[in-house]
């Protein structure tokens, strides 16, 4: 038996050949060759996730840039929240809002973005670690996000349809799709004023003068057709396009359209300080019941004028900021403490009005312009995105004494007025922690005691040290009407810190106290 299995082996050996090693050549192994081609052929998993707010709720996430992370970051999803039952999870990485590809824009245009989208938005995600994975294998992040789409896709245009003065028509018919619940046929009439708007024959009609025509019956959408005034605002989309949109199961949305004719748009317009000012006057007035800041008595030959501004316009944001919250005195300072540049959203009255009306934001349909002409978004001055501008206050003619804040911990309670607390908030961007960066002259946050760049300790009762500055505005928001935070100047925290003090109740200062400090100090 042994005699046989030697010759066995021996038989065995005979017939392999003598293998020589060659370094040049090395070893071909097919289980790493497999590994390679399934590391090359991998794509990263975006998922689609559409969100739907009621009135007065919220989305229930936080979108945050963080230290040591690349792209805006999904936090702090809440469960059982629009966000949760939509399908967002916490470290997603957020690619498109509506649509818009939103990775390489910075993150006050993401949020602006986001808030311009009203109660329904569509978002387009990448999970944390695929992101990252994504990230540094070179992978082109807005490429993946067209190919998403698929070939088809096209954009949804919004129309605006004026009534031709001949026929006193709008040139339009509108028809149910076979068998597609909600889904309508708009065939515009040759040379018809739709026709002219930008509607083709064979677009589909999803939305109609502020409403959705999957929500609408046929004989509802007639009725609308037959009783519209002179002028009626659509939206539609090639039959490409919304096959592209109905396989994905994305919603289309007034948001995502492309302004193919529209009687009113906003305008972006960069300005620099000329030596008598900018040239114009910003007044609050009421108009329909509403608050709102006009831009009035623009100087004849001014920078103000120069670059395109008009007397009686409204202003909507100063360098990329809405002013919708923000009090007279608070924009006025605004516009004063950012050098001599700054940008200026604004609109038409008329403007307003049609927007409002169709329920959507004027700031969604927005041109940049330099002495009356569009230009490209990189030619805006640099720092207008910043989210906080710091605020230096002149020192006034008082012992110096009399200039250094108390530093102890003080406990200052606001009840909201009608300008709303009279404090501004800011951070040092991607940290966490939170100052007061600007106090209202007059309004409940001077009378309370707060200084400008005191640190924010607590905010009813909850430490927001280590917070981030977002989640900091969101429990002042929460507390509705009422209040409190305590504070401490920014050299009696930094002692605090030091010395590791705990803050206790018997440290603090009581509101009289507070009072009596600031009056010495605004003498």
């Amino acid at each position: 038996m042994r005699q046989t299995q030697t010759a066995a082996l021996g038989d065995s050996i005979g017939l392999t050949e003598k293998f020589t090693f060659n370094p040049k050549e090395g070893i071909d192994n097919p289980a790493m060759s497999v590994a390679e081609d399934a590391e090359a052929d991998w794509v990263p998993s975006l998922r689609l996730c559409t969100l739907k707010r009621e009135e007065g709720e919220n989305f229930g996430f936080y979108l945050r840039v963080e230290r040591g992370c690349k792209g805006h970051v999904i936090r702090r999803v809440q469960a059982g929240g629009v966000a949760g039952r939509s399908g967002l999870r916490d470290g997603d990485r957020l690619l498109e809002v509506n649509e818009v590809f939103v990775d390489d824009l910075e993150h006050v245009e993401v949020a602006r973005r986001i808030q311009m989208g009203g109660s329904l938005l569509c978002f387009l995600l990448l999970d944390g670690d695929e992101y990252n994975r994504a990230v540094s294998k070179g992978h082109d992040l807005r490429a993946l996000a067209k190919a998403h789409r698929g070939e088809g896709w096209k954009a949804p245009r919004i129309c605006h349809i004026t009534k031709d003065p001949g026929s006193g028509s709008l040139g339009l018919t509108v028809q149910p799709v076979d068998g597609g619940k909600g889904k309508f046929i708009a065939s515009p009439a040759t040379g018809g004023a739709a026709e002219k708007a930008g509607v083709r024959k064979g677009d589909h009609l999803v939305w109609i003068n502020g409403a959705m025509t999957s929500e609408l019956t046929h004989s509802a959408i007639s009725k609308m057709l037959k009783k519209s005034s002179d002028h009626m605002t659509v939206v539609v989309i090639d039959s490409e396009g919304e096959q592209s949109y109905a396989r994905r199961r994305v919603p289309v949305l007034p948001a995502m359209a492309v302004a193919q004719t529209l009687p009113y748009r906003s305008r972006r317009l960069p300005l620099e300080e000329g030596e008598h000012g900018y040239g114009f006057s910003l007044r609050e007035e009421t108009v329909s019941g509403h608050v709102v800041q006009m831009l009035r008595e623009v100087d004849a030959g001014s920078p103000a004028e120069h670059a395109g501004i008009r007397d009686g316009e409204l202003l909507l944001e100063v360098n990329g900021e809405s002013t919708a919250s923000m009090s007279h005195e608070d924009i006025v300072n605004k516009i004063k403490q950012n050098g001599k540049r700054i940008t200026l959203t604004t609109i038409s009255k008329q403007g307003q009005d049609f927007y409002t009306k169709l329920g959507l934001s004027p700031l969604l349909f927005c041109e940049d312009y330099t002495a009356g002409k569009e230009v490209q978004q990189e030619n805006t001055p640099p720092g207008e995105k910043n989210v906080t501008v710091e605020i230096t206050v002149p020192p006034a003619d008082l012992p110096e004494e009399l200039h250094t804040p108390p530093s102890f911990p003080r406990l200052c309670v606001l009840q909201k007025g009608e300008a709303g607390f009279g404090f501004h908030l800011g951070c040092v961007p991607h940290s966490p922690g939170t100052s007061i960066t600007q106090v209202a002259q007059v309004g409940p946050g001077k009378t309370a005691g707060l200084l400008q760049g005191d640190v924010v300790l607590e905010v009813n009762g909850q430490n927001v040290e280590e917070e981030y500055l977002e989640d900091v505005i969101v429990r002042v928001k929460e507390g509705g009407s009422s209040l409190s935070l305590l504070v401490v100047d920014r050299s009696g925290y930094e002692k605090l810190k030091k010395s590791r003090t705990p803050i206790k109740d018997e440290s603090l200062v009581n509101d009289s106290e507070v009072e009596e400090t600031e009056n010495l100090t605004t003498l």
